[in-house]
């Protein structure tokens, strides 16, 4: 007898232990197939009703282009019985000079890709547009907090309750945030990040790449917005750690005068890359370093999965 891996005969959930419920029976269930759908057609048919969460608006962000990725996602969060609003994503391809400059959009002074050497990309400014435009509507709305995903992720397993929780328990310690990361790519790798007090599996997030998807409060999309990012822009994921006070570039960090955005992290994360390196051409994927087992941070994370998995930098 032997195992072979070439060929490829379906999904088996993993069986019910004798200590668990029937509720969890039905979450590994919800979760295997979501997983066969990462790269195969949607397996035919459940019939739920999608719900929201009852305080937090979602959005999902999509290139108009990409209905396989739109496709995908919507009947991943359905099987979740997750409702999420589609936000047309700003497709970088398809801007031009008159545009930018319509936007008054200019690059930071001084910015090259850490890796390349390259000058920001379009596609890397309509990804920060793509942000941009739900930071405003979360400000126009007055909307408390909102959870934002990319169209390329894919879920932790019970990642609904997971997330719940989550936000449950940041409500009950009473935690004044801006800004979570449920999914990231973390950059610096040495050092343990902070431990939250009274609230298991949240850190205090240190320099990081990727906007896979984020909680962020309203009070959060004012300081996005109110730094003024349009004559000074660089990749989103970048500007992030900016706000936050983390970038290790300092000439970056001194064309903004407020960088106090309360940014935390879940450990472990909650959404991943769909794509990894050797799928895609990433520079940033193949330079991080693995994460040192001393920089894993035990206070906030009884029992850590791996935080290190690689993928490209979205440009939408």
């Amino acid at each position: 007898m032997f195992i072979c891996n070439h060929e490829h005969y379906g999904f088996l959930p993993m069986p019910l232990k004798s200590h668990q419920t029937l509720q969890e029976e039905t979450e590994n269930f919800v979760h295997t197939l979501i997983e066969a759908m990462i790269n195969r057609p949607p397996i035919e048919p459940s019939y739920r009703e999608a719900d929201v969460f009852s305080s937090i608006q979602i959005f999902m962000i999509n290139l108009k282009r990409r209905k396989d990725r739109r496709d995908r996602m919507l009947r991943t969060l359905y099987e979740q019985e997750i409702a999420v609003k589609i936000v047309e994503a700003v497709d970088g391809k398809a801007l031009n000079t008159s545009q930018l400059k319509a936007l008054s959009i200019d690059m930071l002074p001084g910015y090259r890709d850490p890796y390349s050497s390259r000058p920001l990309t379009r596609g890397e400014i309509g990804c920060f547009l793509s942000h941009y435009y739900i930071w405003k509507e979360v400000v126009n709305r007055e909307l408390e907090k909102t959870l934002v995903i990319e169209d390329d992720v894919h879920f932790e397993h019970q990642f609904k309750r997971k997330l719940m929780k989550l936000m449950d328990d940041v409500e009950q310690a009473q935690l004044d945030w801006e800004l979570i990361y449920i999914g990231r790519k973390r950059m610096q790798v040495q050092e343990p990040e902070k431990a939250v007090p009274n609230v298991m599996n949240l850190v205090e997030a240190d320099y990081s790449y990727w906007t896979l998807g984020y909680a962020i409060s309203f009070q959060g999309a004012q300081k996005l917005i109110g730094a003024e990012p349009f004559s000074k822009m660089l990749p989103v994921d970048e500007f992030l750690p900016v706000m936050y006070n983390k970038h290790p570039v300092a000439k970056y960090m001194e064309y903004y005068e407020s960088k106090d955005l309360k940014a935390f992290s879940a450990e472990p994360l909650l959404v991943y890359p769909t794509h990894y390196t050797g799928q895609t051409h990433s520079w940033k994927s193949r330079q991080q370093g693995k994460i040192h087992s001393d920089a894993q941070n035990k206070d906030a994370l009884p029992s850590q999965s791996p935080l290190n998995a690689s993928s490209s930098r979205d440009e939408l």
